[in-house]
């Protein structure tokens, strides 16, 4: 089993955000995040180098090892504090960075595998069309000779189009040997993991590379960076989805997140967020301008358009939430319908129960949520309000305009409507006074 450090040190001052740049969100889930999800894949329990704001990162992060880095003093030096805990040995140490939220697990085994006999070092490296700042790696065949900063190159290395990802691969005996020679004798007074390369390269051992895609190693450092690896990543899941069999009409518009599971013949119609949390268990239908977080649904579920399902809810098989309701820790057995206009929070509804139009659980006092009950086969009218605690009892009706505090026995109607009054004329006299004055 392999080892992987993944580097999350660092300021992120391009960001001008008080939010560590790692803990920024893509697909709902941390740019570190991700790339520990990748890293997972070959190490159980990877190695996280914090520095700036150190403690946030950490609480944020779970199932790594930690290791500090302070004062931050480039990426060698990073490598440097994360040096006790690797093993001292030919087994394989991945250095991953944490702002590059794209990389995948199959790509690290790729870099791994190009460790061997002479070759205790490999490099990840992207063909570029417009490789600019990049470091450029100057190979033959697939051996790396050199890697050459941007600033520091010449003419000819300026067009190779072979460029340094970062990523690197060595055993751990390698690291061990060579991390502690790195000096800071540059400009910046850093200590600099690329010069790994020459090192080894000095020793007369081959240092080798592997290809992966530009956007797949792609870091961040600016909102605008973020926005365009939120971009790529969209895609990605948007593309997953359909050839898993999930119709989307239109895909650009359709927003998910790192966890979305949708079975093959769901439906999710256009402008739609799947923020973290989503489950169906079975086809389902979501339909325009819907928002659900944390919500479970089972098959045949028809959701919108323009709902709000948060964090809680779970739907029971082919239930209906239609136009303008938003639901809340609510539980909603089989067939239940609450079609439009309403707030249903803190509740459970059992089966084939119907919520007119209108209404509203009054869950909170300003103090504590308080818990909605309604039984099987309830019919609830248009424009009650079920002020909670209250239980309904199954087979009842409430009336239209009713506001409930008590619990209503099964098969009852209540209501509270006030008995009507009719005062014949009233309108002419009312008119008749209104011209006079």
């Amino acid at each position: 089993m392999a080892t992987c450090v993944i580097l999350a040190a660092g300021k992120g001052t391009r960001m001008l955000s008080p939010l560590p740049k790692v803990l920024h969100k893509l697909g709902g889930l941390s740019l570190v995040g991700h790339v520990v999800k990748a890293a997972s894949a070959i190490d159980k329990s990877p190695i996280l180098v914090v520095g700036h704001q150190a403690e946030e990162v950490m609480g944020n992060i779970e199932g790594v090892r930690f290791a500090t880095q302070s004062p931050q003093l480039g990426t060698g030096h990073a490598v440097m504090m994360a040096l006790p805990q690797i093993p001292n040995n030919d087994e394989p140490v991945l250095v991953l960075f944490g702002d590059t939220p794209l990389i995948k697990a199959s790509t690290l085994h790729k870099l791994v595998a190009q460790l061997g006999e002479g070759r205790p070092l490999a490099v990840l490296a992207f063909e570029s069309e417009h490789p600019g700042r990049y470091g450029r790696v100057v190979a033959e065949k697939d051996i790396i000779h050199d890697i050459v900063e941007a600033k520091d190159a010449t003419d000819n290395q300026l067009a190779i189009r072979l460029c340094n990802a970062g990523v690197m691969a060595g055993t751990g005996a390698m690291f061990h040997r060579f991390i502690p020679q790195i000096s800071n004798h540059n400009a910046a007074k850093e200590y600099y993991l690329t010069d790994l390369v020459a090192m080894v390269r000095g020793e007369g051992l081959d240092v080798a590379y592997s290809l992966a895609g530009e956007e797949e190693v792609a870091g961040v450092n600016s909102q605008f960076d973020l926005s365009e690896r939120e971009a790529a990543y969209q895609k990605q899941q948007r593309r997953t989805l359909m050839d898993q069999g999930v119709q989307m009409p239109h895909p650009e518009t359709v927003f998910l997140s790192h966890d979305t599971k949708l079975p093959a013949g769901s439906l999710v119609e256009a402008h739609c967020v799947l923020a973290p949390g989503v489950k169906a268990h079975g086809p389902v239908t979501i339909r325009a301008f819907s928002h659900l977080e944390g919500a479970e649904l089972s098959e045949g579920c028809v959701v919108g358009p323009y709902a709000r399902l948060r964090p809680g809810t779970i739907l029971g098989p082919k239930v209906r939430i239609g136009n303008f309701v938003e639901t809340k820790k609510t539980i909603v057995g089989e067939g239940s319908k609450i079609n439009h206009l309403s707030y249903v929070g803190d509740a459970s509804l059992g089966q084939y129960v119907n919520i007119g139009a209108g209404t509203i659980t009054c869950n909170y006092d300003g103090y504590q949520k308080h818990q909605t009950s309604i039984g099987d086969g309830v019919f609830v009218g248009s424009d009650t309000l079920l002020v909670a605690p209250i239980n309904i009892g199954k087979g009842s009706y409430t009336g239209s305009g009713s506001v409930l505090s008590d619990d209503v026995p099964e098969d009852s109607l209540a209501l509270t409507r006030p008995a009507r009054q009719i005062f014949e004329g009233w309108a002419t006299r009312f008119r008749s006074k209104q011209k006079k004055g």
